[in-house]
């Protein structure tokens, strides 16, 4: 029986007479974007090497010799000199050729009892498990430069905005720490990830199990997971984890695309809040005067694609049947863009809040005495008013400094006391915005003393972390 060519050979040649149509191997070979997966692949399979050595499959020197034939596979893919080969399908097809290439028939071996399903799946979750951390790395690193700006301005005041109009005056260090919380729920998300994702399926076969004494707790172990897998069925299908990550990602990628806004909208010329590290923007090809803001552009444009890839890999999943289908292959260049966009947006983004400059006077400058009427509305409270009376009583006052042009403390005492009689003459000692701020220092309030409270809390998540 005529078999394929030896160059064109894949794992399952034995069943086929003719090689893969060029047409079928285009659509179905994932070496040109898995093959980045090398590492974890290589690691896996020297932990299920010696597996197999202890379930005594394979002996003392046929072990060494796949191990050590893995490590030079390894360093073949670390230094560039890997040559795919026709049949290469992915990066384990690649990865067993080279070695049975290196050290023959014995290299063959190292697939007893185990499947591209369950090897897969082992790959990609040791991979997303590094990933993660290496992007929470770069998280806590944006949440200090955050910290450290705000440790800056407790003191500086600045309007806070609801409806993107001026509402309240809080601190410049309060709103700085507003996106450090944000990002401390996008650390615990990614963290718990990361533990979901650490969940070894490897002995679980095509979908049954293995009839081999694999110790699968050992095997875990060895590859860095946590524990492993309940059913195999559910096993080799299971892409939850990467529906986890592009969640996750997704999620933080909303927040920093809500700080990119604030940033963009602050240190416009008409508001001038913020100063933006020339380094850190671009210019015109026409306009010689402009600074873009280019990185919180792209960190907003981004966050798009990124929830793109969650929405759409979510639609892959919907509607398989039990057990692995070729359709989980899908799950690799949502994966794998997600966390490139994200290993190369946050270091431009760290830079950039590292080198921010809050213009205190602008901000001040910003402050409207509109803002402390609800602090008139608490001082008739104080007098034993309902706070649903003050609040007309005090829209009635807003009225008519408006009618009149004036600023609320500008309105003369006859004009409140026409309002309502409980109207005093202290009234005037609520117009003063440090006062107003220095009055909010409950738990997690914009007082002074509340956010240094804040602040020593960050200090805390940031050192539980490392960071």
């Amino acid at each position: 029986m005529p078999q394929p060519e030896q160059s064109a050979r894949t794992l399952w040649a034995g069943r086929y007479e003719a090689a893969a149509a060029e047409s079928v191997r285009r659509l179905n070979d994932s070496l040109p974007f898995d093959q980045r997966l090398y590492a974890s692949d290589i690691a896996c399979s020297i932990a299920y090497a010696q597996a197999l050595h202890t379930a005594n499959v394979l002996t003392d020197d046929e072990t060494d010799s796949i191990i050590n034939g893995l490590l030079q596979v390894r360093a073949e893919f670390e230094n560039g000199t890997f040559v795919p080969a026709l049949g290469d399908e992915d990066i384990h097809t690649a990865v067993e050729r080279r070695l049975i290439e290196l050290i023959g028939a014995v290299g063959g071996k190292l697939h007893t009892g185990r499947s591209r399903n369950d090897q897969i799946a082992t790959d990609t979750r040791h991979w997303q498990a590094a990933m993660i951390s290496r992007v929470l790395t770069l998280l806590t690193a944006l949440q200090r430069a955050l910290l450290e700006l705000a440790k800056q301005h407790t003191e500086t005041l600045m309007p806070g905005y609801t409806h993107l109009r001026t509402a309240q005056p809080i601190s410049a260090a309060h709103w700085l720490l507003s996106y450090f919380w944000m990002l401390s729920r996008d650390v615990r998300r990614l963290e718990l990830t990361r533990e979901a994702t650490l969940i070894s399926p490897l002995g679980s076969g095509a979908l049954a199990g293995t009839p081999y004494d694999i110790d699968r707790l050992a095997l875990a172990d060895a590859m860095g997971f946590v524990d492993i897998s309940a059913n195999s069925l559910d096993a080799v299908s299971d892409r939850d984890f990467v529906v986890g990550f592009l969640y996750a990602a997704a999620l933080l990628m909303t927040h920093l695309s809500r700080f990119a806004e604030d940033v963009i909208v602050f240190s416009t010329p008409q508001f001038g809040y913020l100063h933006l590290d020339e380094r850190y923007t671009t210019g015109s090809s026409l306009m010689p005067q402009k600074q873009n803001p280019d990185v919180l552009e792209l960190v907003r444009g981004k966050t798009g694609r990124l929830v793109g890839h969650l929405t759409g890999f979510f639609n892959t999943l919907k509607g398989l049947p039990t057990g692995y289908n070729k359709d989980l292959q899908e799950d690799k260049e949502p994966l794998f863009d997600t966390a490139d966009t994200l290993e190369t947006l946050l270091p431009a983004l760290i830079g950039t809040v590292a080198t921010l400059r809050l213009k205190p006077d602008r901000m001040r400058a910003a402050l409207d005495e509109s803002m402390l009427a609800t602090d008139l509305a608490d001082y008739l409270v104080q007098r034993g008013v309902p706070f649903r009376e003050a609040h007309a009583l005090v829209g009635a006052a807003v009225r008519a400094a408006q009618t009149q042009g004036v600023a609320l403390s500008a309105l003369p005492l006859e004009t409140y006391q026409a309002i309502s009689p409980i109207y005093a003459a202290d009234l005037y000692s609520v117009f003063d915005f440090a006062t107003a701020i220095a009055k909010r220092r409950s738990f997690g309030g914009t007082a002074p003393e509340a956010v240094r409270l804040q602040i020593r809390q960050a200090e805390a998540f940031l050192s539980e972390r490392g960071a």
